[in-house]
């Protein structure tokens, strides 16, 4: 399996962030890759192979361009309005007739964004390159006949076609599953097995059926993302039927978790799609800082085989795990798993 990696990512480090009442150092920063290389080495995967040279088109049909705008130039008005630290939202529209961002940066901001944990950096635009590069390097290999890895950060499951979330600023997995239309596939597959709800992966093909969705998360009424990811979410419009979440309660165990998979897996097969993207979080993992399932590390490696049994080309998009040596492990045991071994 081709692992797409560059060290851009360390391009991407927020100062802090607002956690349960405290400004602590963000969960997700470039200590993660650390702990998920090191995982990975320990199980052979020493082999990271360099991205295709990033092109902004890979954004077109998941991002808006007034979107993509605001990110390519967010630092740049935050440091000529005079502000200081990172770009970090503080306001946030509830005023449903604006259609439009505010003209100052500390409106579009919060126009543009759902939670105020997710921050812009100087550097933060080449960070984002590389993880989209690396997304698209995953559906190079699929069309040689080769499933992928991209070990990528940011994340990009929360990021919606307008706003980014939850650490999330583009949307590498729903990049994946739009680059492999356009290379001529009719259907794919997306499998969100993070902790946390893929909302913004379900916003971006809420409305399509050339895509569909199945998250395995924790109980919206109970966890991040809020809102989203309620059982009666199935789509709309011509995706009426193609959206798919299992919200399962704090305290879920392996055995009830693989109930909702091979379900999931089912509905996968039944929509015969051409390839399937995996949104891999490893936050299920019992000892996850900010989570609430009870996987264990042999847990891992079983359903990475179950994702196999599909049979289908598979794209595999880093998305969460945090503060724990285990993630690399986990990350890597899922690998090993899909792999036979």
């Amino acid at each position: 399996m081709k692992i797409y990696y560059t060290d851009d990512h360390f391009a991407h480090h927020p100062k802090a962030e607002l956690h349960r009442g405290k400004m602590v150092t963000p969960h997700e920063g470039p200590h993660r890759m650390d702990l998920l290389i090191a995982g990975m080495k320990r199980a052979g995967f020493t082999d990271f192979a360099t991205p295709p040279a990033f092109d902004t088109a890979c954004l077109n049909g998941i991002h808006t361009q007034d979107y993509i705008h605001f990110v390519q130039t967010a630092w740049a008005r935050w440091k000529d309005a005079g502000y200081a630290g990172d770009v970090l939202p503080m306001s946030f529209p509830y005023n449903p007739r604006r259609s439009k961002p505010p003209i100052e940066i500390d409106g579009a901001a919060g126009y543009f964004c759902s939670s105020a944990d997710t921050m812009i950096t100087e550097t933060t635009w080449t960070a984002l390159a590389s993880t989209a590069a690396c997304a698209v390097g995953t559906v190079d290999s699929i069309t040689h006949g080769e499933s992928a890895f991209a070990l990528i950060r940011p994340p990009g499951h929360h990021a919606g076609a307008k706003y980014m979330s939850g650490y999330c600023i583009f949307n590498n997995a729903a990049i994946a599953a739009q680059a492999l239309l356009n290379r001529g596939m009719e259907r794919v597959a997306v499998l969100d097995v993070d902790f946390h709800h893929g909302n913004g992966t379900q916003d971006i093909f809420y409305d399509r059926d050339d895509v569909l969705f199945a998250s395995l998360h924790g109980e919206p009424d109970h966890h991040f993302p809020y809102f989203w990811g309620y059982r009666d979410e199935k789509g709309a419009g011509d995706g009426d039927g193609y959206t798919f979440n299992y919200p399962l309660p704090a305290g879920t165990h392996y055995a009830a978790w693989r109930d909702a998979l091979l379900d999931a897996i089912a509905k996968i097969r039944a929509f015969k799609p051409d390839a399937l993207v995996v949104s891999l979080g490893v936050d299920t993992f019992e000892q996850d800082p900010i989570s609430s399932f009870k996987l264990k590390v042999q847990d891992y490696p079983a359903y990475g085989a179950e994702i196999a049994k599909i049979g289908l080309p598979t794209s595999f998009i880093m998305e969460g795990g945090y503060g724990v040596p285990e993630i690399g492990d986990n990350t890597a045991g899922v690998l090993r798993g899909y792999m036979g071994g």
